[in-house]
């Protein structure tokens, strides 16, 4: 039987032995300028960074501009992006979006959140991606891993994306939103994986409900 989950929990000591575990956690994505990493943010979906950043070495060479991905037809594009998941859709979307930043915006990025979520193929948490990373904008990207690190260690409870934004927003000061997000990427890269989390080799396994829980119910099984 699973510990119940606590409502409250020591915010700033787990945030420290973050810190202490990722000192240098950043974006894994490779980009130079903002444009590149939205396009980047873009084909991540439902991909690794690391795929990601094979396709885009030699893409951001050739391409470097909106304007010269729009030189590109879609299925020139896809296949140029094959390697990529949905590379069919986020063609589609990536050239819709170049259209909009050329026309609307000057060829540019636009910094503001509804701006950035209108372009095809760009949510909420690209948006929080692209803000925080290329303009230093306080946001908290919530992605699989986010989601699932926050809730084992009890700084979030939802199975809601958004929700779960809400929660840590409200825990964590906002001048650690950026690079909170990242650590808890990293944290759930590296040791605090889906299946099989290496609770053994981690700092933060005293205050974290989710191991404690395996740990008693391991001992029942």
């Amino acid at each position: 039987m699973m510990i119940t989950k606590p409502t409250q929990v020591p915010v700033q000591k787990i945030l420290a032995i973050l810190q202490e575990m990722y000192p240098d956690a950043h974006c894994e994505l490779n980009y130079r300028n903002p444009f590149e990493l939205l396009i980047a943010t873009i084909l991540s979906a439902q991909t690794t960074d690391r795929q990601v950043n094979i396709v885009t070495k030699d893409l951001f060479k050739e391409y470097p501009t909106p304007e010269d991905f729009l030189r590109l037809t879609e299925e020139e594009l896809a296949e140029k992006i094959r390697g990529i998941g949905l590379f069919r859709n986020k063609s589609k979307n990536i050239l819709k979006t170049c259209q909009l930043l050329v026309s609307k915006f000057g060829g540019q990025v636009p910094k503001e959140r509804a701006e950035l979520e209108s372009l095809p193929g760009v949510g909420r948490k690209t948006a929080n991606v692209v803000l925080s990373n290329a303009f230093s904008i306080p946001a908290l990207a919530v992605d699989t891993h986010v989601q699932r690190v926050s809730n084992r260690l009890a700084l979030a409870d939802s199975k809601n994306p958004l929700e779960t934004e809400k929660q840590l927003m409200k825990k964590i000061p906002k001048e650690q939103w950026i690079d909170t997000h990242h650590r808890l990427i990293w944290h759930g890269r590296r040791l605090c994986h889906a299946r099989k989390p290496k609770c053994e080799q981690c700092k933060l396994y005293t205050l974290c409900w989710y191991g404690k829980s395996q740990k008693k119910e391991n001992k029942i099984s």
